[in-house]
C-alpha cells in the first residue's frame, strides 16, 4: 500500500505559539498545518484583512499550507440552544478566516449526538448544524465534526438528516478506539462520503464508560461526579500514545481511507506528553513509511 496523502501537524501541539510552531512543523517534515482559531492571536476578531494576508504569506513562505482550522468552542458544542446564536455566528467567522488563509475546512466538536432523536438537545444540535451546513455549502467549504463522542453509525444518521453536506467529518481514529470502542476502518467505510479531513492520533481504551463521563453533556451529571472527574484527570479510562503504539490498526485504517478515495490530509495531533516535538517528528516518520 502506497499513500499519496499529505502529512499535517496541529501547530498548537508544539505548545510554543503559532509562529514558532509553524517553523517547527516545517522542520519535522510536515506538508501543512492546522491552527486553532478560537481565541488569542488567531481569533478572527483580532485579524484584520491585512493581517490575514500577512499570515497566509508567512505560512506559504515556509513551504506550508493550511490543512484546516480548529473551531472548537467547547461547552458541550451545540447542545445548548441558548448558546447557539453566538456559537453559530463565531463558527461562521472562523470559516471566513479559513478561506482567507487558503483552506475550506474548519474542524469542531458539536457535543455528543443523543440517542433520542426527539429530544430537545438533538433538535438544538440539528438546527445549529443545518444553519452551519447551509453557510459552508454556499462557500464550497466544510465544518468537519470530529469523530469519537458517539458511534460512527449514530453520527452518520445525524449527518444524513441535514439538507446539504456543508457539515462533514474530521475522522479521528484514536477517539474512536479510546472512547466508543468503534473500529476505525469500519467507521471510515460508513462515513466515507463525509470525510474531508483526518487527525493522526493513537490511543488505548483502559476501561469502558459512558462517553458523557469523558466529554460531558448538557443536563448530564454522573452519579459520582467527583470520582468520575478524578478518573478522567488521572487517565483511567483511556490513554493517548504515540502513533503505532496504541489500538489503532494503522494498515487497516489507512487501507480503508484509500479504499474510499480519501485524498486529504493526515494531520498529527499530540495532546499529551512532555516531548511534543520529538513525538510529532516520530509521528511524521511513522506515516512516511507508507509514502
Amino acid at each position: 500500500m502506497k499513500l499519496n496523502n499529505k502529512i499535517g501537524v496541529i501547530v498548537d501541539s508544539f505548545r510554543v505559539g503559532v509562529r514558532e510552531g509553524l517553523v517547527k512543523a516545517k522542520q519535522v517534515g510536515a506538508d501543512g498545518v492546522q491552527i486553532y482559531a478560537v481565541h488569542g492571536e488567531m481569533d478572527p476578531e483580532n485579524l484584520s484583512p491585512a493581517k490575514r494576508k500577512e499570515w497566509k504569506a508567512y505560512i506559504e513562505s515556509l513551504g506550508l499550507e493550511v490543512s484546516a482550522l480548529v473551531g472548537d468552542l467547547a461547552g458541550h458544542g451545540f447542545q445548548d440552544r441558548s448558546e447557539n446564536v453566538w456559537k453559530v455566528e463565531k463558527s461562521k467567522r472562523i470559516l471566513d478566516l479559513a478561506l482567507d488563509l487558503g483552506t475550506n475546512v474548519v474542524t469542531t466538536h458539536i457535543g455528543i449526538v443523543p440517542e433520542d432523536e426527539n429530544s430537545e438537545v438533538y433538535e438544538a444540535m440539528r438546527s445549529a448544524c443545518e444553519e452551519l451546513s447551509l453557510y459552508a455549502n454556499s462557500l464550497g467549504a466544510y465544518f468537519a465534526i470530529e469523530t469519537g463522542p458517539e458511534t460512527a453509525a449514530r453520527l452518520k444518521s445525524f449527518l444524513d438528516k441535514l439538507s446539504v453536506r456543508g457539515v462533514a467529518v474530521n475522522f479521528d481514529p484514536a477517539n474512536m478506539v479510546m472512547v466508543t470502542g468503534d473500529d476505525p476502518a469500519a467507521g471510515v467505510r460508513l462515513l466515507g462520503d463525509y470525510i474531508v479531513h483526518t487527525h493522526a492520533k493513537d490511543g488505548v481504551r483502559l476501561q469502558e464508560t459512558d462517553p458523557r463521563n469523558i466529554y460531558g453533556a448538557l443536563g448530564y451529571e454522573p452519579m459520582d461526579h467527583e470520582k468520575i472527574a478524578k478518573m478522567v484527570a488521572n487517565g483511567e479510562f483511556f490513554r493517548e500514545v504515540p502513533l503505532g503504539e496504541g489500538s489503532v490498526d494503522w494498515p487497516a485504517y489507512l487501507a480503508a481511507l484509500q479504499e474510499i478515495g480519501y485524498a486529504g490530509y493526515l494531520t498529527i495531533e499530540r495532546e499529551v506528553g512532555d516531548r511534543p516535538e520529538e513525538d510529532i517528528s516520530a509521528a511524521v516518520r511513522f506515516l512516511q513509511q507508507w509514502k
